[in-house]
């Protein structure tokens, strides 16, 4: 008996195949961290053993109350894609708010640097009530 019941198998195991030595290099070369990078394999061999072995899916899914494994697959799909959806928003709303800090940090720097070079904070002449004067 063949290892691939179909050609839907041997193309995404190829994809799959792909997408962890592309995960580990990126690992190795520092461009994701190691944590990301073993959570990413973890995911392409999950994957690759359920779509090889479609049948323990089903066991799977029996086991935890679930009728289908596709109904399983699809139930932790959905639940992963809401916690990566939660995750980006998080990270979103923290970047927005570094953003403001930030333009609001140089906007005072800015101001401070256009105060100093101007007449009126040279001479200590500034009469708050009234517009600079020319001399």
């Amino acid at each position: 008996m063949s290892l691939f019941q179909n050609a839907f198998q041997v193309l995404a195991l190829a994809a799959l195949a792909f997408s962890f030595i592309l995960t580990l290099l990126a690992g190795l070369r520092g461009w994701i961290s190691k944590r990301a990078g073993m959570v990413w394999m973890t995911v392409w061999v999950t994957a690759g053993v359920a779509i090889l072995w479609p049948q323990m899916l089903s066991r799977i899914a029996r086991l935890v109350g679930i009728g289908r494994g596709a109904d399983l697959l699809l139930y932790c799909a959905v639940v992963v894609m809401l916690v990566g959806f939660l995750m980006v928003y998080v990270r979103l709303r923290r970047l927005r708010r570094e953003l403001t800090l930030l333009v609001r940090a140089l906007a005072l720097r800015d101001a401070d640097q256009d105060n100093l070079g101007s007449p009126e904070f040279a001479t200590g002449d500034v009469d708050a009530g009234s517009p600079p004067t020319e001399a």
